[in-house]
């Protein structure tokens, strides 16, 4: 039997990737750099300073940027991001997460977030989940980001299973590309076009029930 799950947040237990793309798509306006939802796509499950590193490089001015600047442009972002997020509540947890995150605790399954989303712990606390978390794996402590597998094996080395034990689940494919380089199994939400017919794969949240992951695991 597994023994911890590791969660992504952003479209796996709520989806504030809307959010994100209009917050980036801001700024990125402000700087005369041009980005829609196809570019966005490669924005997902990476980290804030990376993202910014994307477009800065989509829009050839990445040499015309200072660090001083970088930093100040990452806050500008998360800023806006922020005040769009406030009224995100318990409405906005996806279907299926909540029974779930009940059903892990029941079986004394331990829950960590390993989200490149350093907004982590305030989004649980508005969507009351946190007291469902074990531990949330800090992104600014790892040494690298998704596709790079250190947020996942930080989560699992948080709630003391070893990685070999635990189910990631993700929904972009650099979040997959982390989970497989972790050691730990994956599910991914989504399609097998984005993200791969190899591995477990569900359409919606609704259908990660603690049976189905009893399942995953046991077809390993």
């Amino acid at each position: 039997m597994f023994k911890g799950v590791l969660f992504d947040l952003d479209g796996v237990i709520t989806d504030t990737a809307e959010y994100h793309y209009k917050a980036w798509k801001k700024l990125a306006n402000d700087l005369d750099i041009s980005i829609d939802r196809t570019f966005n796509e490669s924005l997902k499950g990476v980290s804030r300073e990376d993202s910014l590193r994307l477009i800065l490089e989509h829009g050839g001015i990445s040499d015309q940027i200072s660090d001083q600047k970088f930093a100040e442009l990452a806050k500008e972002k998360n800023d806006n991001y922020v005040l769009m997020i406030q009224d995100i509540s318990e409405k906005d947890v996806f279907p299926g997460i909540l029974q779930l995150l009940k059903d892990l605790k029941a079986h004394n399954i331990k829950i960590a977030l390993a989200s490149a989303s350093k907004n982590g712990p305030m989004l649980l606390e508005k969507m009351n989940l946190n007291q469902y978390f074990d531990a949330i794996a800090d992104p600014s402590e790892v040494a690298a980001g998704k596709p790079a597998p250190d947020i996942f094996i930080a989560a699992a080395d948080a709630i003391h299973v070893p990685i070999a034990e635990c189910i990631g689940i993700e929904d972009s494919q650099a979040g997959i590309t982390s989970i497989k380089a972790s050691g730990a199994s994956p599910v991914g939400v989504g399609k097998a076009s984005d993200l791969g017919d190899d591995i477990a794969l569900v359409s919606d949240t609704s259908h990660i029930t603690f049976s189905y992951l009893e399942k995953v695991w046991a077809g390993k």
